[in-house]
């Protein structure tokens, strides 16, 4: 029988190419900072984390990449849901417009939510008087996060939605089950992976984000200071190990908790039988 023929090259020539590109891009310049950061001993390693300057950017980075992941998974999915299940006037525009973070330069999507929520913005005006400040605070933060992250999980629940046969919600009904048990107990389920995707990719996005931010805090320290923004001063300061020593612990911290996510997302996949392509 001859062997069947293939589009791509076998696969210890694909293998090879794909570990040669992953180590280029990914392990090498990744192993570089984690050298770079035990270069300074375990002493200086102890008095970077230790500092509360520090400590306070990573607790603000992360937190608030965690708020607006929950945020744009609830609000999200109700978008993903409207768009696969409704029909209405506006539908491809407001389908269109879901990517436009994607594409919005970072840069620009600061200056835009600081001009709106700034003290003298055109929001930021009428919730200023009732004590409401929103640019230069945490919640401005998770605002910009909500706002770059809300494509990731739509975009991972849209199609699992559209794929959700209408049968197993009708059929449900017919048996006698009311529109909280159909959500809870057929529709959830399936929707569970698509969803920890949707949270793992905003998340880890809103961690690293920079530049739709950093308009928007103010940078303040110890208030309203980014992590991203301290491996910048770092940098600028010509201070190469603590700047490293910072990112080894951002991707230290990413790394557990999206496998952590990962774990459940496979968890989920078991008992739903569905994987998120």
């Amino acid at each position: 029988m001859s062997q069947r023929s293939r589009v791509l090259p076998g696969f210890g020539l694909s293998l090879g190419f794909t570990l040669a590109y992953l180590s280029l891009i990914v392990l090498i310049p990744l192993s570089a900072v984690f050298i770079k950061s035990i270069g300074v001993g375990w002493d200086g390693l102890w008095e970077i984390l230790s500092s509360e300057r520090i400590l306070k950017s990573l607790q603000l980075s992360f937190g608030t990449a965690l708020i607006a992941a929950l945020i744009n998974v609830v609000f999200g999915s109700l978008l993903a849901w409207c768009l696969v299940r409704y029909t209405f006037p506006g539908k491809r525009l407001m389908d269109a417009l879901v990517d436009l973070p994607f594409a919005l330069p970072t840069a620009v999507a600061g200056i835009a939510l600081t001009s709106l929520y700034a003290p003298t913005g055109w929001i930021g005006q009428y919730l200023t008087p009732l004590g409401i400040q929103v640019a230069y605070t945490p919640i401005g933060i998770t605002i910009a996060l909500i706002f770059i992250g809300i494509p990731f999980v739509v975009r991972t629940v849209q199609p699992v939605l559209s794929d959700i046969e209408t049968e197993l919600e009708e059929a449900a009904s017919a048996l006698g089950a009311n529109r909280w048990q159909i959500v809870t107990k057929i529709i959830f389920p399936i929707l569970l992976p698509a969803l920890l995707t949707g949270f793992a990719l905003a998340f880890a996005r809103g961690v690293g984000e920079y530049g739709s931010v950093i308009f928007i805090a103010g940078n303040q320290p110890f208030k309203t200071e980014i992590a991203p923004l301290m491996i910048i001063s770092r940098l600028e300061e010509y201070d190469y190990p603590a700047a490293t020593t910072i990112a080894v612990l951002m991707l230290v911290i990413s790394f557990v908790i999206l496998l952590l996510i990962n774990l459940i997302q496979a968890w989920a996949s078991r008992r739903t039988g569905r994987t998120v392509k």
